[in-house]
């Protein structure tokens, strides 16, 4: 039975995002699911950090920016054959870049986190705008090829699902490690960890440095997206963005992000092209959707099946 439950949300993932590839819909949704495909890899890769460590990072869109400004400036200057090859060289440059981060961001805890996340971020971003002949400044890069192969829409489309699919197994496989149950324990009580003889800040550090790999690897896969990137995607808002998206999925569970991005890209292209005041409008619904579920929606389902399923194994009880 456990074994059923496991599956389940696989083969609802692999049934919804390859159906979209024999259904006669337009480019733009192939685009935009596409969109949802290399968010829900940056959320669920920020809620190895977030919601089973326990770390709140304002600085995630350091990683994010860092790897598509490294896929896509290298794919530009070496051609669009490379760009798988490139695309795992921005992965593991963001994983480098963390080393030295989380080394001097781990020593500090709580908000102290958080702010030097965020200011890191920020430092990033001023860089990026200032180093106009080199980073293109406020207006980015353009006109990054891609493989032959992967130049249509639904071509990339696969490729990205491809790609986000075995990230999420292996991040899957590392959630259910007992690694994973260690950053479980410093989330709800890092102090029982640390009686137990085991180090908070190596495993606090690994999920830092795992975090950060599958970030750059969301950030490679948007560069690819659109052949462009910019400035924007190292600013805090984008950080804040992917907060707001494990929120509203859930954080606690593995498929929760997922299904946030899923909610906060859908909601911001629709209300975006209805209003010019498109984020005010965007704010009230995800405040409203965060008052009634504050566990996130799969929090919230999750806890009202297994409050029917107790209800009903007291009423069999009654009745035997």
């Amino acid at each position: 039975m456990n074994r059923l439950r496991e599956l389940f949300p696989w083969s609802v993932i692999i049934i919804a995002f390859l159906l979209i590839l024999f259904l006669p819909v337009s480019e733009h949704k192939v685009h935009l699911t596409t969109r949802i495909l290399i968010f829900g890899l940056y959320a669920i890769a920020f809620n190895i950090l977030f919601g089973m460590t326990g770390l709140l990072s304002l600085g995630s869109a350091l990683f994010y920016g860092f790897g598509a400004y490294v896929t896509g400036m290298m794919t530009k200057s070496f051609g669009g054959d490379y760009f798988i090859y490139l695309l795992l060289f921005g992965a593991f440059s963001c994983f480098i870049l963390a080393v030295p981060l989380g080394l001097l961001c781990l020593r500090l805890t709580d908000v102290y986190f958080t702010m030097l996340t965020f200011a890191f971020g920020q430092l990033a971003w001023g860089a990026c705008i200032k180093l106009y002949y080199f980073t293109g400044g406020d207006d980015g890069i353009q006109g990054i090829p891609r493989m032959a192969i992967l130049e249509s829409t639904k071509s990339y489309y696969l490729f990205v699902f491809l790609v986000v699919f075995l990230s999420l197994i292996i991040l899957w496989k590392i959630s259910k490690s007992p690694f994973g149950q260690v950053l479980n324990g410093i989330r709800q009580n890092r102090n029982r960890i640390t009686f137990l003889g085991l180090n908070v800040y190596k495993h606090q550090f690994l999920a830092f440095l795992i975090s950060a790999f599958f970030t750059g690897l969301s950030g490679g896969l948007y560069s690819g997206l659109d052949g462009s990137i910019h400035p924007n995607m190292f600013f805090w808002t984008q950080s804040g963005s992917i907060i707001l998206m494990v929120i509203l999925g859930g954080i606690n569970s593995f498929f929760g992000p997922l299904i946030g991005s899923i909610i906060f890209i859908l909601l911001e292209d629709y209300i975006g092209k209805t209003t010019e005041y498109w984020p005010f409008f965007l704010g009230t619904i995800m405040l409203i959707i965060v008052i009634l579920f504050p566990k996130g929606i799969l929090g919230t389902i999750s806890n009202f099946i297994k409050g029917f399923s107790s209800k009903r194994e007291i009423g069999n009880g009654c009745h035997s």
